[in-house]
């Protein structure tokens, strides 16, 4: 095998180790009928290796199909795969060969596997192992001869103990893995790309290729390409056509290159609806509770103030409103009120004690308040639905939880007949 033949017959540039041994195994493989799994990150070129397998393979003059299976809705994909037969759905108006029936005695390349519905999963796996598959709608197995080649850009180990992929299907699939390298593991070929690239734009654009002074190709190896070739092939084009000066320094590069160089890390799968909602109840209550407990310690403590820093007991006019709008559940005995000359209303509080304060009678008691969680919230439903008249919806609203949610915390304390 001659493994420049290859590389410019499919258009691979690049001499780094790990990507002529990803070459060499794909032209290895491509004479049997192995199932083989593609993995690299998105942007590495994967979609190259496919085209070398099969073209080498005993099955170059059959079909070659690529489907992304991350672009297809989970509702159809079934159908593009396996057909269906008229009338399976909606919209199904007569009956419709899918892939694996056009690819017979060919190669399909499923890209973005690891994107693959679960239900369709199972479906593949029944097509690996045995070659029969069912169209939509339909009892009748056919029977398929499709050599299989898949792609991925996600780990699929961790999606599997995640269970978002089948385990056996995985294995199934992973009969012989290419793993194709980074670019930024490719760095003696990062320079050679971008005089691929900048050439193919000067002719597309007729202009003068670009060319890179030495500080700039440093700085082209130092970048991380998140993006691997995809994103050094739109930067190169971005260049291209933008800047007039066709030697490009680090300061003009240094423009185009990101700030942020990261990757973007996996995504956390997110808890179930359940769990959110139960939590978000939660901490509803939480908040109420303790927010009503400071509200009355800061009132205790406010009235307290004013008993002692006014004299006999009076207080002002803007006090008074402060006690008569947020204590006027407690038990404060307002016995009369007092105009002074300057017809500043002053509100005279009774004590009960044996103080010698002639003006003063204290007729508050103050009770410990229950911190029952269970308490409050039976206290709150309660509220809530007599202030509704005991239509649960409202009350739900009310109390920021869900009806259903409502319900049940109504059954499990007894609050039916409210």
């Amino acid at each position: 095998m001659d493994l420049q033949q290859v590389k410019q017959r499919f258009g691979i540039i690049g001499n780094t180790e790990g990507l002529n041994r990803a070459i060499e195994r794909a032209v290895q493989v491509a004479p049997t009928d192995l199932t083989v799994l593609i993995t690299g990150e998105s942007g590495t070129g994967k979609e190259n290796f496919p085209k070398i397998i099969h073209q080498y393979s005993s099955r170059k003059h059959g079909e070659y199909i690529a489907v992304n299976c991350g672009a297809i809705p989970e509702g159809t994909i079934d159908s593009e795969l396996f057909g269906h037969e008229k009338g399976a759905f909606t919209g199904a108006h007569e009956a419709r060969k899918g892939y694996f029936e056009v690819a017979d005695n060919g190669t399909i390349f499923l890209d973005e596997v690891g994107e693959m519905p679960l239900p369709t999963q199972a479906r593949l796996l029944r097509v690996l192992e045995s070659g029969e598959f069912i169209r939509v709608g339909s009892s009748k197995v056919q029977k398929t001869n499709v050599r299989v080649v898949a792609a991925t850009n996600v780990n699929v180990l961790e999606a599997v103990e995640m269970g978002k992929f089948r385990e056996d299907l995985y294995y199934r699939l992973n009969t012989v893995p290419i793993k194709i390298p980074p670019l930024r593991e490719r760095t003696d070929d990062i320079h050679l790309l971008f005089r691929k690239f900048a050439a193919d734009f000067a002719d597309r654009f007729h202009m003068p290729s670009l060319t890179l002074t030495p500080e700039a190709r440093a700085m082209l190896e130092r970048f991380r390409w998140p993006g691997n070739i995809r994103q050094l092939k739109n930067i190169t084009e971005q260049i291209s056509i933008l800047e007039e000066n066709r030697t490009i320094t680090a300061e003009t590069m240094s423009r185009y290159l990101p700030a942020n160089e990261s990757t973007h890390l996996p995504a956390i799968f997110g808890k179930t609806d359940e769990q959110q909602s139960f939590a978000s109840e939660r901490e509803i209550l939480y908040k109420v509770l303790f927010d009503m407990k400071n509200d009355m310690n800061d009132l205790k403590k406010l009235v307290h103030d004013l008993m002692l820093q006014t004299d006999h007991g009076q207080i002002s006019k803007d006090h008074a409103r402060i006690i008569q709008n947020l204590y006027s559940d407690e038990k404060l005995n307002y016995t009369s009120a007092n105009f002074t000359p300057a017809d500043e209303p002053q509100i005279i509080i009774s004590h009960t004690d044996n103080r010698q304060t002639p003006h003063i009678q204290d007729t508050e008691e103050f009770v410990e308040e229950s911190l029952s969680l269970e308490d409050k919230e039976v206290e709150m439903i309660r509220k809530a639905l007599q202030r509704h008249n005991g239509k649960r919806k409202y009350a739900a609203e009310d109390l920021g939880i869900s009806e259903r949610t409502l319900y049940r915390k109504i059954k499990d304390y007894g609050l039916e007949n409210i």
